[in-house]
């Protein structure tokens, strides 16, 4: 096990009425004019924008409002929300909504703070020195920002995805109630629970030694994933799977699975240039690539990928690693499909000939990917090209 830091100082408030705590927990954390952000309208017809809007007004808390945020949220946003920040004093961020909702607003925080341009952040140019204190009522579990140090936006203006991260970023407080996801439709729900995996396992496939801890905290999160999200497919009102999902949503992310070892997360940014070029569900485009990129990576180091086959996946120990690991990928992919998840370029529309100008923007800086296995660049293509065509030829 390597040596590490681990600060996570979120305050959780989870479960049915949470957020009748909300002008509590924002005063708490010092908050005297707020921005309240948001997303689709699906937050207004869910009849939660109405009722966030009157405890704010009856418990006497000012605040203005920015809607409009899109998945993979939009560097024009967070402008836009900056500029309003600063022009009302505002000094405190609440989002209302999914990841792309909470990584907008954890850019507007910090940009806020900032007097040159907040993609500086992203583009490594610049590091978080001060940001507004952020609050969350979440409606999705799935990006984990509710816990997280990390915010992501798209640039649209470039077509570049890419991420940021500061302690100062992690939420004051986060509103969790399984309620909220009741309402969401199946595909998004599958996504959402998709990408809580791969958030597990970008952590999970490590090569650091001896992380036992970690591991088993890896595996009971992802079999929590592979139990509970049929059932919520089946019934979607089934509040016990979604409280055990939507708790599984921040472990996967605010990294308590992940301490004490090397992470890779090259599928992720391999993802990133598909979110950024055709702004596909996040979710989607990971259960295209991960895959993918599995079946290139695993035999390289075959007794993980054994690991995941046995003790996630419930594969059987009978063969050769290699067997045993394939074995586990097809278990994980058929996972994919039967709550109907994309595999293909085709089923998200992507188009292999948009992969030599993604890859420019994944290797524009670096010569490799990933740390599990290192990536080149014919490494990426490759990966690109089975999702594509089904084959690394």
């Amino acid at each position: 096990m390597d040596n590490f830091t681990f600060y996570a100082p979120t305050f959780f408030d989870f479960g049915k009425g949470a957020e009748e705590h909300l002008a509590d927990h924002i005063r708490k954390y010092g908050g005297n004019k707020v921005l309240f952000h948001y997303g689709s309208a699906s937050l207004k017809k869910s009849g939660l924008y109405d009722r966030i809007r009157d405890h704010l007004t009856k418990n006497g808390i000012d605040f203005v409002e920015l809607g409009g945020v899109k998945p993979n949220p939009r560097a024009s946003l967070v402008y836009e929300g900056i500029e309003l920040c600063r022009k009302e004093n505002v000094d405190f961020v609440l989002a209302v909504g999914g990841g792309s909702v909470i990584d907008s607003a954890k850019a507007i925080a910090a940009g806020t703070c900032y007097e040159g341009d907040f993609w500086d952040f992203h583009m490594g140019n610049a590091t978080i020195q001060k940001a507004l204190p952020v609050g969350t009522v979440l409606t999705i579990a799935a990006a984990g920002s509710e816990g997280s140090p990390n915010t992501v936006i798209t640039n649209e203006d470039c077509l570049v995805k890419k991420g940021a991260r500061s302690d100062l970023l992690r939420p004051k407080f986060s509103i969790l109630n399984p309620e909220f996801t009741m309402t969401l439709p199946p595909y998004q729900t599958a996504a959402g629970s998709t990408d809580i995996m791969i958030h597990v396992i970008e952590r999970y496939f490590s090569n650091t030694e001896e992380v036992e801890i970690t591991d088993r905290l890896c595996e009971g999160v992802l079999k929590t994933i592979l139990y509970e999200l049929p059932r919520v497919m089946e019934d979607p009102k089934n509040y016990d799977a979604r409280a055990n999902i939507m708790w599984a949503g921040m472990l996967a992310h605010n990294n308590v699975c992940g301490v004490g070892r090397e992470q890779d997360w090259a599928s992720h940014h391999i993802e990133h240039e598909l979110s950024a070029q055709y702004d596909v569900t996040h979710g989607a485009g990971l259960a295209v690539i991960v895959p993918a990129w599995m079946r290139y990576v695993y035999r390289k180091n075959p007794h993980k990928f054994l690991l995941f086959a046995t003790r996630v996946m419930g594969v059987s120990a009978e063969g050769t690693e290699e067997e045993i690991s394939l074995k586990g990928i097809e278990a994980f992919e058929a996972f994919l499909k039967s709550v109907g998840m994309p595999l293909t370029f085709d089923e998200i529309g992507a188009r292999e000939e948009d992969v030599p100008e993604m890859c420019d923007r994944i290797f524009a800086r670096k010569d490799t990917e990933g740390f599990y296995v290192k990536l080149n660049r014919n490494d990426v293509e490759k990966i690109y090209h089975y999702a594509a065509t089904g084959t690394f030829e």
